[in-house]
């Protein structure tokens, strides 16, 4: 199931574009917004997989608004203004649909994001252990199970990973890169430090140490770092006492 948001500012046209979303058995609407302002607060509250976005809007137009986007969902653009298709297919568009749309059409453009989903996350619903992030016009693979922590830096993060002399510097912001990170073994512990749990070497009230370095764990996020090292904690207590029973042997 792919949570998306639609997005234009005629009212007729939205109507007519959410009813054909709640068509689609694999689409769940989290959002229906009117300009890319009100798109922007949905996905700073719900995790988006693709958005349905007009282009001719007033103030920031579809275009506009993915470029500003650091890690922008999916998108399938529906316009009345064909001129913009190159533009829309640069910025990594599903499809690009002109208005007015058939079922049939506006269908087969759901099931090519579908496809690339499955993609992401894998048929059987497993997540990937690697990412792609730009470094300095580059796209450079980020192995998920290497990492040791990320430290935010206004709208740029560093990512450390073992075995790296440096770490790799990204336009990303922390949310984003939470985003990213959904479902590993990472956590944030400060506004501006995501951990691996798998290498923390030592805890005290207000540090942890990761490999050499020592980061801040501030309170609004350490009752969920607990909770998540008690949570593996007693999995590897489970693991260890079925491991010990004669019938897993």
């Amino acid at each position: 199931m792919m949570n998306c948001i639609a997005v234009d500012d005629e009212r007729l046209v939205l109507d007519l574009l959410v009813d054909n979303i709640s068509k689609v058995p694999f689409l769940r609407l989290v959002g229906r917004c009117r300009n890319a302002m009100e798109a922007m607060e949905v996905l700073h509250k719900e995790p988006v997989d693709l958005i349905f976005l007009d282009i001719q809007m007033p103030g920031l137009n579809g275009l506009q608004f993915i470029s500003s986007l650091p890690s922008p969902p999916m998108v399938i653009f529906i316009t009345a203004y064909k001129e913009h298709a190159l533009e829309g297919f640069n910025l990594n568009a599903v499809d690009y649909l002109l208005k007015p749309v058939a079922f049939e059409r506006f269908l087969k453009a759901c099931n090519k994001a579908q496809e690339l989903y499955d993609l992401r996350v894998g048929a059987t619903g497993a997540l990937p252990d690697y990412f792609f992030v730009y470094v300095e016009y580059n796209l450079e693979k980020i192995s998920i199970p290497s990492i040791l922590y990320i430290e935010g830096m206004k709208d740029y993060v560093k990512v450390f990973m073992e075995g790296a002399t440096r770490p790799l510097i990204t336009k990303m912001s922390m949310k984003a890169m939470e985003e990213k990170l959904a479902g590993h073994r990472l956590a944030r512990i400060h506004r501006s430090y995501i951990v691996h749990l798998d290498k923390i070497t030592s805890i005290r009230r207000d540090l942890l140490v990761v490999g050499k370095a020592e980061l801040p764990v501030s309170d609004s996020y350490r009752p969920h770092l607990e909770e998540l090292l008690r949570l593996s904690s007693l999995s590897a207590r489970q693991k260890g006492a079925g491991d010990n029973d004669p019938e897993h042997r």
